[in-house]
C-alpha cells in the first residue's frame, strides 16, 4: 500500500491497517484465532496468497509474532504482541459504530453460512449446555450447495464445525434460513420470536429446544441499537 505522505498518527496508522482485509485478519486473531486454516475460516472469501500477504505485512509492522505451533511441531502459529492487543478498543469501537450507524438490510452477498457457523462456535455459553456431549444440527433452506447443512459437536469447551455428518446422534435439528438466522445473530430479531412465528424450526427434547436461546451467546455487537428509527433496520422477506 503507497504511503499517503503524511507524518500524521492516524495516517501512519491507516498505512498498516486500511488495506483490505486487513483489520478483518487483526479481528480474527483479536476473537483468538492462532492457526492459518482458523483464520481462513473467519475470512472464507480471501485468498490464501492474501491472507499470507497480510499476515506477513501485520509481522513487519510488529502488530503479531508468529512462534512454533504446539499442535503442529511442523507448522507455527501466530500471537498478537502488546501493539497488537492494543487494538482491541479500536476493532470494538469500530464495531459498535458500524452496528450504529451502518447496519442494514441484510443482503444475499453478504450472507455466508460458514462464517455464521464459525461466529457462532466462538459465542457458546458452554457452561450452560449439558455435561455431557451435544450436538446442533443446523438446515439453511435457502441454501442449496453442499453449505446446506452444518453440526456443531459442544462437550463443554469444546465446539467443533463440521460440514460432514459428525457420526453422532443429533440432539437439537434447527431448520431455518440463512437470512433469518443471520438476523438473529446481528441482533436484528429476536430468536424465541422467531421460533414462535415459525421462522425458525426446532426439533428435539423439549428440556433442550427450551434452553437454545441461553446457549447461544449472539454476536457481540447484538446489543448495540441503531442510530436510526427501527424501521430502518430491514429484515422484509426473512
Amino acid at each position: 500500500m503507497k504511503g499517503y505522505g503524511q507524518f500524521c498518527p492516524v495516517a501512519k496508522a491507516a498505512e498498516i491497517l486500511g488495506e483490505r482485509w486487513t483489520l478483518l485478519v487483526v479481528r480474527e486473531l483479536l476473537c483468538g484465532s492462532r492457526h492459518f486454516n482458523d483464520l481462513r475460516r473467519g475470512v472464507p472469501l480471501m485468498s490464501p496468497s492474501l491472507l499470507s500477504q497480510r499476515l506477513k505485512h501485520l509481522e513487519r509492522a510488529g502488530i503479531i509474532e508468529r512462534e512454533p505451533d504446539r499442535r503442529n511441531k511442523q507448522g507455527m502459529a501466530y500471537q498478537l504482541t502488546a501493539a497488537g492487543h492494543e487494538l482491541t478498543p479500536v476493532v470494538m469501537m469500530l464495531g459498535n459504530w458500524g452496528q450504529r450507524w451502518a447496519r442494514s438490510e441484510l443482503k444475499r452477498e453478504d450472507l455466508d453460512p460458514a462464517l455464521l457457523m464459525w461466529d457462532m462456535h466462538r459465542r457458546l455459553n458452554t457452561e450452560n449446555l449439558p455435561a455431557q456431549r451435544t450436538v446442533l444440527q443446523f438446515e439453511f433452506r435457502d441454501v442449496h450447495t453442499a453449505k446446506r447443512f452444518w453440526w456443531l459437536v459442544i462437550k463443554r469447551d469444546e465446539v467443533d464445525v463440521c460440514l460432514k455428518r459428525p457420526g453422532y446422534d443429533v440432539d437439537v435439528q434447527i431448520t431455518t434460513r440463512l437470512k433469518t438466522l443471520a438476523a438473529v445473530w446481528i441482533g436484528n430479531m429476536n430468536l424465541r420470536d422467531a421460533v414462535n412465528q415459525g421462522l425458525i424450526e426446532l426439533q428435539g427434547p423439549n428440556r433442550l429446544t427450551r434452553q437454545l436461546d441461553s446457549w447461544l451467546a449472539l454476536s457481540v455487537f447484538a446489543k448495540i441499537k441503531p442510530a436510526t428509527t427501527p424501521s430502518h433496520v430491514a429484515i422484509k422477506g426473512i
